[in-house]
């Protein structure tokens, strides 16, 4: 199951869906929007940078699929939640956008860990909040949250990540009900992101795993569209780890 950023498969398994994307205009965030796109899904991009949110539209309908942005910033609780309102009903929501900053704890003060959590716990907490009991209304939806292998492969930096603590309990409370919630956990990934903190030394995230590479955005595009569509319908409070065969955490 590889894809690359640039792929143009379609597909009809996700027509007639609406998808929210958080985090949409760059990195995993744009390829899985892309992807869920060319799936039939009608996809609500969100992301701080409108310009970089409009430009998205238009490359999904260039495609033939459907789009619109919304712009939000997710540090913001009301402003989180005027996000959800505006996504309206949704089908599939991709908890997406986060934060890491490389920075050992004592060099973390309460403004960056308070942003931490804004983003990375608050939001996805608020959003499924605000969309998960319209999805169990309509007896079905699908949560996937995007999280990171530094929450499971403790560094000396970035302690004030957020983990996938939520994604089994939003299982079983709304699993009843038709939603299901999984978690991608995705090693090193060649992203702007990862190309803007690590420089000159973007190299190094060829060599933390088994594969002897790092990901490409489009190949976790596609185990989100997987969990979000009706093709893993027995799939619940899963956390799939999409590393390479993850070797070590980067080092400090």
């Amino acid at each position: 199951m590889t894809s690359t950023t640039g792929s143009t498969h379609t597909s009809t398994a996700l027509e007639g869906r609406t998808a929210l994307v958080t985090g949409a205009t760059s990195g995993i965030g744009k390829a899985v929007a892309q992807n869920l796109a060319r799936q039939g899904a009608e996809v609500v991009l969100h992301g701080r940078d409108r310009t970089r949110g409009e430009a998205l539209v238009k490359e999904i309908a260039a495609e033939g699929g459907s789009a619109r942005f919304v712009a939000a910033d997710l540090t913001d609780a009301e402003d989180t939640l005027r996000l959800a309102a505006e996504a309206g009903a949704v089908d599939i929501l991709v908890s997406n956008a986060g934060l890491y900053e490389f920075a050992p704890t004592a060099a973390t003060d309460a403004a960056s860990f308070d942003r931490h959590i804004a983003v990375n716990t608050r939001a996805p907490f608020l959003l499924v909040g605000a969309l998960a009991p319209g999805m169990a209304g309509r007896g079905h939806g699908s949560i996937v949250l995007v999280g990171s292998s530094a929450a499971r492969l403790p560094a000396p930096i970035g302690a004030a990540y957020g983990a996938e603590i939520l994604t089994r309990y939003w299982a079983t409370e709304f699993g009843p009900a038709g939603v299901r919630v999984n978690t991608v956990s995705p090693g090193p990934v060649h992203t702007e992101g990862t190309r803007a903190m690590l420089g000159d030394h973007i190299g190094a995230l060829d060599t933390t795993n088994a594969r002897g590479r790092a990901g490409d955005p489009g190949e976790i595009a596609e185990i989100v569209s997987f969990l979000a569509g009706p093709a893993s319908s027995y799939v619940n409070g899963a956390v799939l780890y999409a590393d390479g065969g993850e070797r070590s955490a980067l080092p400090a």
